[in-house]
């Protein structure tokens, strides 16, 4: 593997050239993605991220790279330009020669990540380093409109071919050694992928009234490196996830997410008693107000 020596790169690159200088690699996979490597120890972060995402941030760094370097992890992240969903020929290629060269092979723990579309990348690329463990939130399972027709979240990245290498994520992570998925049961479509994902390796773990927000609620809870790190030490378990989850009793988006199932539901009794308890624990007006609303005191 090598640094990319073109002649010219856009400035948001600049960051990881510098890196990859040193201990990495920075390649340009095709014309809409690339790969970055930092290497430290010999345990293996692997993620997908969107490019436009990247270079939103002040250090146009990957999203992970601070806990991977606090940590000396190595971190691998793969960039898209739009949304590819990473089924591109010049990816395949990179992930074959990845296997062929024996490269993920050489790391003691491959850890790899990624929410949503990243979910599928992970899930679908994991078949390149097996006994791999996987940390899925929320992942799709494809687009292919023979089997997932019913999701209509995605209507431009419907017309590419998931039918072809990479394709089928949950088949590709038949050598990985765990597949933990998080995801909210409640939130149709999300659970109707997790169900395609269902195999003897895959552990569900929910994150209920999270909806569309899933990975956004688990980074406002703090718990997303948390996670990860279990992951990396090998400590990560459905008990550990279950602690970490009580959390959500003091997340706004959690909070407001079971106010407003209770009160579409028409549940007053219940929404009182949701009221009472944020009330009795947080500083929460709009809690206050609305329970002022249901029982009259004020």
């Amino acid at each position: 593997m090598a640094v990319d020596d073109s002649d010219a790169h856009p400035d948001w690159q600049t960051a990881m050239l510098a890196i990859a200088e040193g201990d990495g690699d920075f390649l340009a996979l095709g014309d809409r993605h690339w790969a970055f490597f930092a290497e430290e120890r010999p345990i293996l972060l692997v993620t997908f991220e969107d490019a436009a995402t990247l270079r939103e941030r002040e250090d146009n760094l990957p999203e992970h790279f601070a806990l991977a370097k606090a940590r000396g992890w190595s971190l691998l992240t793969i960039l898209a330009e739009g949304e590819t969903w990473w089924r591109d020929p010049a990816v395949f290629r990179y992930f074959d020669r990845l296997a062929d060269d024996g490269f993920l092979e050489d790391f003691d723990r491959v850890i790899f990540y990624g929410a949503g579309p990243a979910g599928y990348a992970a899930a679908a690329f994991s078949i390149t380093a097996p006994g791999a463990e996987l940390v899925l939130v929320a992942p799709r399972a494809t687009l292919d409109p023979a089997l997932a027709g019913w999701d209509e979240r995605h209507k431009i990245a419907r017309r590419i071919n998931f039918r072809s290498r990479y394709g089928y994520a949950p088949d590709m992570t038949e050598s990985a050694s765990r597949v933990w998925l998080i995801h909210d049961p409640l939130h149709r479509p999300d659970a109707m992928h997790a169900a395609l994902f269902q195999r003897p390796w895959v552990t569900p773990l929910f994150a209920r009234y999270t909806g569309e927000g899933t990975e956004d609620t688990l980074r406002e809870m703090r718990v997303l490196d948390r996670i990860l790190e279990a992951a990396m030490d090998g400590k990560f378990s459905a008990s550990y996830f279950a602690w970490l989850w009580r959390g959500r009793r003091s997340n706004g988006s959690y909070l407001r997410s079971i106010l407003a199932s209770a009160r579409l539901s028409g549940h007053r009794m219940r929404e009182i008693k949701i009221c009472r308890s944020v009330t009795s624990r947080l500083n929460a007006p709009r809690f206050v107000r609305r329970l002022a609303e249901l029982t009259g005191e004020g």
